[in-house]
């Protein structure tokens, strides 16, 4: 991923928040069948290795997991808020007219490669962690065991597990950083009075 220094974001912990935070992540591999990409929730444990590890599930019928067994170079991405950035917010604007559009957005990239697994109660255990993790919010959460076993059984004979310790992690934090501070304040107060949800909360990552 392309990041000048002034965007490039290399502290772990937060590019670490910044994945329990992405609720669908981007898995993409390179194999005998050519570019890959799955769509899917993963679950981070950063006690596993220095980097963390990654855990997730697809479908059997999902050819993706064989590439994953051969062992398949990984890249995840997770994107994190992100918003077009008009010039009419610049303070320069106004003083010599030669400003145009850019985006603003927060994105990390995860690299490694898998380990692919079906075993009954591993995977019983993955499906059980990553429900807990996005049903916790909830006043009443459903969890994995409120369905049948034999129900159960069924769905686990059908998806592929895999851990995928993370091997290299890179973070590009664009938030108008090489840009004089009117110009910031410009673009913040511009995202921050949108009607659109989506760019209110990436001025809410931008610094004053």
């Amino acid at each position: 991923m392309y990041s000048p220094p002034a965007f490039r974001q290399d502290d772990v912990a937060t590019l670490q928040r910044e994945i329990g935070g992405c609720r669908l992540a981007t898995l993409i591999s390179h194999g005998p069948e050519g570019l890959q990409a799955s769509h899917l929730p993963l679950l981070l444990r950063t006690d596993q290795g220095p980097l963390g590890t990654l855990y997730g599930h697809l479908a059997r019928a999902n050819p993706h997991w064989r590439a994953l067994a051969a062992g398949a170079q990984v890249l995840v991405v997770f994107n994190g808020p992100e918003a077009y950035v008009s010039p009419s917010w610049y303070a320069q604007k106004a003083e010599h007219g030669k400003v145009v559009p850019t985006w603003n957005y927060i994105a990390v990239h995860a690299h490694g490669r898998a380990e692919v697994f079906d075993e009954p109660e591993r995977l019983l255990q993955l499906l059980r962690d990553l429900t807990d993790h996005h049903e916790s919010p909830r006043p009443q959460p459903w969890a994995v065991d409120d369905a049948p076993r034999d129900y159960l059984d069924g769905m686990l004979r059908a998806i592929v597990g895999f851990a995928l310790p993370i091997s290299r992690l890179e973070g590009k934090y664009k938030l108008s950083q090489n840009r004089a501070a009117a110009d910031r304040q410009g673009v913040r107060n511009g995202l921050g009075n949108s009607p659109d949800q989506r760019d209110r909360a990436l001025a809410q990552r931008m610094a004053p």
